[in-house]
């Protein structure tokens, strides 16, 4: 029988005992299991972030590229082309200091159970438990009610784009019938255990963004500009804060961070990989949306999905249903920390048993499934979700919380992790975190959500609720 190895793993001022079992199995069964099953090293959570990162890139990062790859052409058409392009940087970089402090908090937070000798062996933390823990019931209740409806939200989002990519390919059936079938099919989500089970599809779905990302960039550069092209953007302040939310809920991704750096064996050195995750992600997304935008200009105003201009051709096909799978792995990264909640909430979280936490799930998705043919609006949809859900989840609560975690001398004292020397310090840090909440409450959540409010109202108003099949041309409708 193999045998248990116990590895301590040293993370600033802390000790971590993780168990590893059958650490030295040589059994094909154990190596099967281990390089695509059961993931927790640095690769794993690096190829989670980048996958996920738009999701996003949710899911992100879940938080998700995606579906966010596809849209962000339509948010250059709002903004265009210089305030996207420094959008996306100063986004990407905003999310990535709010993911470093969510980390921060992660660290502290387990440093101080595990010192009270805490065992989470079976237990996976998430983020309102680090709040609940560092801040009390009131932080833990904000940041479940925040977390869970972005999370159930970005869920919605990925059977939107399913069943809005699927088209593309097969318009024999409506949009509103695809999402019926590609409900189902994600309902399968509820049996993969947790995020170390996420291991080959992490990776496939980098692979996957990566494709589709490239294929948009010189689909574009070889189809060139559309005859009498134009690109007038920005022509109204409504269309330009609904592309920024846009981009903002695009590096928003990380409401999963906690439960992947649980997953993570060496959660410590998760911060740096968020952070080159980022940065991989830029590579795509600022070619990809660039050119497109660039070939057809204005048109991406009323075609919020960019796949809808691009030639149909076995390249278009493949990006297609690449997507569509990524998309299903998006939903069980946006699902999993929700069905955690829920099991919780019931009481089977701890159970064994895969089969009767699969059934417990189920009632998760039925909402999550609902919610998608009621608001139908792919594009829309992910402006409103990131100005009022994602701007609080990843940017203002994890910056006050940190604050007032280390607000006494004491906590700041005996900090496991301390501020960068470059930044000045804790003064320096704490005018960051001000500047962030500063910033994304009055950008993102006050001039966004004015805005994406009204552009989603519009969308009912046009299309109404339940539409078969939105944005399709008419004679397909």
């Amino acid at each position: 029988m193999a045998s248990e190895k116990v590895e301590t793993v040293i993370a600033g001022n802390y000790v971590e005992m993780e168990r590893e079992e059958g650490d030295n199995s040589n059994s094909a069964k154990s190596k099967f299991s281990k390089m695509f099953w059961h993931g927790g090293s640095v690769y794993d959570a690096w190829f989670s972030c980048a996958s996920n990162q738009a999701i996003t890139i949710k899911f992100l990062f879940m938080i998700f590229v995606a579906q966010v790859l596809l849209t962000l052409p339509y948010s250059f058409s709002q903004l265009g082309m210089l305030s996207g392009i420094l959008f996306q940087l100063f986004y990407g970089l905003m999310g990535s200091w709010t993911a470093y402090l969510i980390s921060i908090l992660y660290v502290e937070y387990r440093t101080r159970k595990e010192r009270e000798k805490v065992d989470f062996r079976n237990h996976v933390i998430q983020w309102f438990e680090v709040l609940d823990g560092l801040l009390g019931k009131h932080w833990r209740n904000a940041g479940l009610l925040f977390n869970c409806t972005f999370l159930l939200f970005g869920s919605v989002i990925q059977l939107i784009a399913c069943a809005s990519n699927i088209y593309y390919i097969n318009d024999n059936l409506d949009k509103r019938t695809w999402t019926y079938i590609f409900g189902a099919c994600c309902a399968t989500t509820v049996f993969i255990p947790s995020f170390h089970n996420y291991r080959i599809w992490s990776f496939l779905g980098l692979m996957m963004t990566t494709y589709t990302a490239w294929y948009m960039t010189i689909a574009s550069l070889v189809h060139g500009q559309v005859e009498g092209v134009k690109h007038s953007g920005p022509t109204k302040l409504v269309l330009y804060f609904t592309g920024a939310t846009n981009i903002l809920y695009t590096f928003g991704g990380h409401a999963v961070t906690v439960e992947i750096m649980h997953a993570m064996w060496k959660p410590q050195k998760f911060k740096l990989i968020y952070l080159g995750a980022t940065l991989y992600v830029l590579t795509l997304t600022l070619p990809s949306a660039s050119a497109v935008y660039w070939a057809f200009g204005d048109t991406l105003l009323t075609h919020s999905n960019a796949l809808a201009l691009l030639p149909r051709n076995r390249f278009r096909d493949t990006a297609v249903i690449l997507m569509l799978i990524h998309q299903f792995i998006t939903f069980g990264f946006a699902c999993t920390p929700l069905y955690f909640v829920w099991e919780k909430f019931i009481r089977v979280h701890e159970t064994k048993s895969v089969l009767k936490r699969a059934i417990a799930r189920l009632p998760v998705v039925i909402p999550i499934w609902f919610l998608a043919i009621i608001f139908p609006f792919f594009g829309p949809i992910n402006s409103t979700v990131g100005s009022l859900l994602v701007s609080f989840t990843v940017y203002i609560i994890p910056s006050l919380a940190h604050m007032v975690t280390f607000a006494s001398p004491s906590a700041r004292e005996n900090a496991i992790e301390r501020p960068p020397s470059f930044l000045g310090g804790w003064a320096g840090l704490y005018s960051v975190n001000i500047f962030v909440v500063a910033w994304v409450f009055v950008v993102g959540f006050g001039f966004g959500g004015w805005a994406s409010t009204l552009n989603f109202v519009q969308q009912v108003d046009t299309f109404g609720l339940f539409t078969k099949c939105y944005q399709c041309p008419p004679h397909k409708a």
